[in-house]
């Protein structure tokens, strides 16, 4: 059962180094509605510096607009090309560390939840979840993205608002030293 809230933004993100998503959703009481949905198009800059520095740039922009509570963003799925996985997880640590920065707490979802949540299916395709996001927030044909990277976005948010009546979820991080002492394993130097 979802404890009401007064009102709370969250903000959903699906890190790419192409196309990166972005998803934001207003809680209000155990109601979801969805306020805001698109992408951050990376394909015209071929310097991966460059990139980092408009997920950044973009990434605040969003924040600033609308103010969100917290941050949901998918974990990037493990996959067989070291550089490809190396320059998404960078992508994914220049929003967090944005988020960071303003004091916003991250939880991260995999793949395989977000889409169990909003489909019951581990093994739902993107427009499975597409298509359960738009009739479950009652979003317009015309609303919907041409990217399915804003609503794999929009679905981590959604995930994050399915979760914040369950106490076994963590509530992410609130800041660097939070997240070092709860990733001991993964910071080298600790």
């Amino acid at each position: 059962m979802l404890r009401p809230v007064k009102e709370k933004i969250i903000l959903g993100i699906d890190p790419g180094t192409t196309i990166m998503g972005y998803g934001v959703i207003r809680v209000v009481g155990t109601k979801a509605e969805m306020i805001a949905m698109g992408v951050i198009d990376l394909r015209k800059y071929e310097n991966h510096y460059l990139k980092l520095r408009h997920i950044h740039e973009r990434v605040l922009g969003i924040i600033e607009s609308y103010l969100p509570d917290e941050l949901a963003i998918e974990a990037p799925f493990y996959g067989k090309n070291v550089q490809s996985m190396l320059k998404l997880g960078r992508a994914q640590g220049v929003a967090m560390a944005v988020a960071l920065s303003r004091d916003i707490p991250i939880t991260e979802y995999a793949p395989l939840k977000i889409k169990m949540a909003i489909t019951g299916r581990g093994t739902a395709s993107k427009e499975q979840v597409a298509d359960m996001l738009q009739r479950m927030l009652h979003i317009d044909e015309k609303d919907m993205p041409h990217f399915m990277d804003a609503t794999d976005a929009l679905g981590a948010a959604y995930c994050h608002y399915l979760q914040m009546g369950r106490p076994e979820v963590s509530t992410g991080y609130h800041g660097w030293k939070d997240f070092i002492n709860k990733n001991k394993s993964r910071v080298s130097g600790i």
